[in-house]
């Protein structure tokens, strides 16, 4: 094990997400996972015992043997990453933060908050200059709070930044079709979504109304400036694993053609793909052109299931243009996003593991002996 990774701790380890994240990281080349936290009916297990693996694959076996923790500091770590549930993330995070550890949260607890960003890599990294702003306020000290948006929210606002940075938006609408997934386990009753389509999640529609807009706009000299656009969402939960797919119609500022909308799509790279962070995908939007695609089953896993795909591009007869795309919800709309999250902050000198801060200190002091 590489004494520079840095070390990572994991909120909420047991869940979906969490285990998310202990698949994503298990062969990371900058990260390592060496504190596991979640509810107290897990807590004082090992990991092995307390959680019941629900992914494709094995647990990865450097977890196993680690016991569970309370979602409290301290824990042996340089960075928390943080799936809990909303009711007790605000809480927790906090408590984090102020003990100097910086959080990359998946809760919704913090999103719309002022001084905190609610980060794509691909889209707003510069929304991370308000993080002094939020040290200095809030009295973090070394610590802060990141987050990533809502799944539905990423996987469209990927599709979106492209337009709205070539053309300018001035209206969105939204209609998802989310997997089972996005509810956690157990999640949804199979006799409430087997043979059916349940048209209400709660919250969904106004994260992604809010969320969207924070997004795309700006960060001004006292806070964020929300996109000026208006966007209305309708979401549904549907039979399907994993995989989000959303349709999308679009007014745009500017006049263009399909062929523009579509290489704007296609063409897309930004920040992540500049500096070759690990997770980011080569290419984060694919556009297909084949009739019946997108599918959450075909289609989820593109770019490690860190892309989003784009089809069935069209012009529409009431705004401007149409078209669908799908996402993996707990890779990249989740678990996967926080994980870029964290590989952005570390390329912009904000995440430093301690093994490294110490070696550095002890060369400093070998040198004045």
């Amino acid at each position: 094990m590489s004494n520079n990774r840095v070390r990572v701790g994991i909120l909420g380890a047991t869940g979906m997400v969490g285990q998310r994240f202990v698949q994503l990281l298990a062969n990371h080349p900058g990260f390592v996972v060496t504190a596991l936290a979640a509810s107290d009916r897990s807590q004082g297990k090992p990991y092995g015992e307390a959680c019941t693996w629900r992914l494709v694959g094995d647990m990865p076996p450097l977890v196993r043997p680690m016991v569970v923790q309370s979602p409290q500091p301290p824990l042996e770590c340089d960075v928390v990453l943080s799936s809990l549930p909303s009711d007790i993330a605000r809480a927790a995070e906090e408590s984090f933060a102020r003990a100097g550890y910086p959080v990359i949260s998946n809760a919704s607890s913090f999103r719309m908050d002022a001084d905190v960003p609610l980060l794509i890599p691909e889209i707003n990294a510069d929304h991370l200059d308000v993080l002094p702003r939020q040290r200095r306020e809030r009295g973090f000290g070394d610590g802060y709070i990141v987050t990533n948006p809502n799944c539905s929210t990423i996987i469209m606002a990927l599709a979106l930044a492209p337009l709205h940075q070539r053309f300018g938006i001035e209206a969105v609408v939204a209609t998802t079709l989310q997997a089972v997934s996005g509810a956690g386990y157990p999640g949804v009753p199979s006799l409430d979504v087997v043979d059916n389509v349940l048209p209400f999640i709660d919250g969904e529609e106004a994260k992604m109304e809010r969320e969207t807009r924070k997004i795309l706009g700006r960060l001004g000299h006292t806070a964020f400036e929300d996109a000026a656009f208006v966007v209305s969402a309708q979401c549904h939960r549907v039979n399907v694993a994993d995989g989000h797919t959303v349709a999308v119609r679009v007014k745009l500022c500017k006049r263009a053609s399909i062929t523009e909308v579509r290489e704007a799509l296609s063409a897309y790279r930004s920040v992540p793909q500049e500096l070759r962070l690990h997770s980011a995908p080569e290419r984060p939007v694919i556009v297909r052109d084949e009739n019946d695609r997108p599918q959450p089953r075909l289609d989820r896993d593109t770019g490690g299931g860190m892309s989003v795909t784009v089809g069935r591009l069209f012009p529409d007869s009431v705004l401007d243009y149409r078209f669908v795309v799908l996402g993996h919800n707990t890779i990249r709309g989740a678990a996967g996003a926080a994980i870029l999250n964290a590989e952005l902050l570390q390329a912009r000198g904000l995440l430093e593991g301690k093994s490294a801060r110490e070696d550095t200190t002890a060369t400093a002091q070998a040198r004045l002996r």
